[in-house]
């Protein structure tokens, strides 16, 4: 398959050229309340659980050759 590339240089005139590069000052937020977004009793998911659902998922290949 022919595939002509053009080189990758891209022209910008002086105006969007001077946009792009200029530092904006921008201030940080202050007086935010921290918000948890986790409750204290929520379920988490270890690595017992993937280990759980591995053994479950073997179990069920195992079950199913035997019914065969």
């Amino acid at each position: 398959m022919k595939s002509n590339v053009m080189p990758s240089i891209v022209q910008l005139e002086a105006n969007d050229l001077k946009q792009l590069v200029t530092e904006v000052k921008e201030t940080v937020a202050t007086g935010l309340v921290q918000v948890n977004s986790r409750k204290a009793n929520s379920p988490r998911f270890s690595v017992v659980d993937l280990w759980n659902i591995r053994r479950g998922a073997k179990l069920a290949r195992l079950a199913n050759r035997w019914s065969l």
